[in-house]
């Protein structure tokens, strides 16, 4: 495989390294489009983390620019082997099942543990020794990205996150089969933006998002730890009740849960306007710092969920940042 000539690569640009730079993001879509402009890949559920690479140091990156460098040290270490004096590698850190599927739960358990078997699956190189290549299409990145992995090993925890070309509703319903969350359809001659835009499209297998965690209602039924979690969105900078979970967790899960909203409890609700659900008498209010990730099967009309489960607690998201997803 001949060298990469940076300076022969389209868009590519002399920069020096940023400190930052901030995240693609994706509009929630339906279905996937069609046409073959497009590039299809999986979506991974996981964590989003931007590699900083320079000189064999490395600095993981949370999408709202949080150091967490310390949390991944396996793929810390991987990242230092990449094939690159200096470069920004976009992907997704995931903890994969017994049938290999990205497991969000068993993330943060490993997270907890402290495991080094994590995956960063790596889905995008916007910077490359010297070189900044935002303005390069993501047709071309991806082929530069994909050649940098002929130089890593078999048995690095780095992976390549391939795509295929067009046929986008055919791999969405191979996806949901295989049990992933969804895919993420990007338009092949788009450059990258920090912001989020309709060139890049995610479609979920099934609805799920953020929440953010206004309480929690105590068991009435001998549950260790509380029964159900009140669950809220922001909407037009004002915090509105969605609903309750009270599935998908562990016994240890609600012991710890408790005891984090316990420290942040509070007297008063956190919602603009007090919830008129019944089953919210002798709520335990908490201030709305913790954002957890919930999958559920629709909205009802009166903007609650419906067959909510817990999937686990999102330290990378901000409170202020939940709102309601609804595909555009």
């Amino acid at each position: 495989m001949p060298k990469l000539n940076l300076t022969k690569i389209p868009g590519a640009r002399r920069k020096p390294l940023p400190d930052f730079v901030a995240p693609q993001l994706a509009t929630l879509e339906r279905t996937p489009p069609d046409g073959n402009q497009w590039f299809h890949e999986l979506k991974f559920d996981g964590y989003r983390m931007l590699a900083h690479l320079n000189k064999g140091k490395v600095v993981l990156w949370s999408r709202n620019r949080k150091d967490w460098t310390g949390k991944f040290p396996g793929v810390v270490k991987a990242v230092k082997s990449f094939p690159a004096t200096s470069a920004i590698l976009d992907g997704e850190i995931v903890a994969v099942d017994a049938k290999g599927r990205p497991s969000f739960q068993k993330l943060q358990q490993s997270i907890k543990t402290g495991s080094t078997s994590l995956l960063y699956q790596i889905f995008d190189v916007i910077y490359l020794d010297g070189f900044d290549l935002t303005r390069s299409t993501l047709r071309v990145r991806k082929a530069v990205l994909s050649q940098l992995f002929t130089k890593v090993s078999e048995s690095s925890s780095l992976r390549y996150s391939d795509h295929v070309e067009a046929n986008g509703k055919a791999f969405f319903n191979q996806a949901c089969k295989f049990g992933v969350e969804g895919i993420v359809s990007k338009l092949a001659d788009s450059y990258y933006e920090s912001t989020r835009t309709r060139n890049w499209l995610k479609v979920k297998c099934n609805q799920r998002q953020e929440f953010v965690i206004a309480g929690y209602v105590p068991s009435k039924k001998g549950f260790p730890g509380f029964g159900a979690l009140v669950l809220g969105v922001y909407d037009m900078g004002k915090l509105v009740c969605a609903g309750r979970v009270g599935t998908g967790f562990t016994i240890k899960q609600r012991l710890d849960l408790q005891k984090q909203l316990d420290k942040i409890a509070r007297a008063t609700s956190p919602f603009e306007t007090l919830p008129k659900d019944p089953g919210l008498r002798g709520a335990v209010w908490t201030d709305p710092k913790l954002v957890a990730e919930v999958e559920f099967s629709e909205w009802t009309e009166d903007g609650s969920i419906r067959h909510p489960s817990f999937q686990g607690l999102r330290e990378d998201k901000s409170a202020r940042e939940v709102r309601r997803e609804l595909p555009a």
